[in-house]
């Protein structure tokens, strides 16, 4: 099982984030919610990117390239195997700094790579 930091965590089933949380869950994958707003998802509440986790596997990220600057160290730091950059998310720049730390980079859906056992 990989160990997951859901990157954008939302309480809002409606969000492809939360969708997600719940899915990995499902499928046996622990996971960590990581977001700005309060909350609990799949019974894991939502912190903020401050702890820094050193048994990442992957991170999915669901923050629009935006406001992802800010976390670049974070994601760094964290050090996860692979990133995957769910539509919306892709970003070219932190895409090169990740690989450059050896971090693999995925553009893919993370709902769809669960529901094909790509995952």
């Amino acid at each position: 099982m990989k160990k997951t930091l859901i990157l954008g965590a939302s309480t809002d089933p409606s969000r492809y984030a939360y969708m997600a949380a719940c899915r990995l869950v499902i499928k046996g994958h622990p996971i960590v919610n990581v977001g700005m707003k309060k909350g609990e998802v799949a019974e894991q509440t939502i912190e903020k990117p401050e702890i820094i986790h050193n048994d990442i596997d992957t991170i999915t990220m669901y923050v629009g390239p935006q406001n992802q600057k800010n976390l670049y160290d974070y994601v760094i730091k964290t050090n996860p195997k692979r990133i995957i950059f769910n539509p919306g998310s892709e970003n070219s720049e932190l895409e090169r700094l990740a690989n450059k730390n050896g971090i693999e980079t995925i553009k893919a859906c993370t709902l769809v790579m669960l529901s094909t056992n790509q995952f």
